[in-house]
């Protein structure tokens, strides 16, 4: 699993999943592979629509809702930390750090996601 670590408040220094916000002239897909370029260094990946979330609590900072886009790759790609983040690394599923906003309770329904489309995909 591709984490960055955040730059700046709010959960400075926590991981979180590669992410922004949408430009006004942008559609949903350039921004998903915008910041994840921006911010892990990898471009041209395969992104799919995953889910939308849309707890009013989710950020302190204001009212956010947030599509979520997966993608399979070669773990062998290199992430480099850029923009808003200070590292950009892989993590073993089974082995993840805690992360910032509420992506620890999206986290299991990406995992579960993974884990059907290997099956599928086998």
């Amino acid at each position: 699993m591709l984490l960055i670590k955040r730059k700046h408040p709010p959960f400075e220094n926590h991981w979180a999943f590669p992410g922004g916000f949408v430009d006004m002239d942008e559609s949903l897909e350039a921004a998903a592979a915008r910041e994840l370029e921006e911010e892990t260094g990898l471009s041209g990946l395969k992104l799919k629509q995953f889910h939308t979330y849309g707890d009013p609590l989710r950020d302190p900072r204001h009212r956010t809702i947030t599509v979520v886009y997966t993608s399979f790759t070669d773990d062998e790609l290199l992430p480099k930390a850029g923009d808003d983040a200070v590292e950009a690394q892989w993590f073993d599923c089974e082995h993840l750090p805690a992360l910032a906003f509420d992506h620890q309770k999206i986290l299991p329904a990406i995992l579960n996601h993974f884990s059907t489309d290997k099956k599928l995909n086998s």
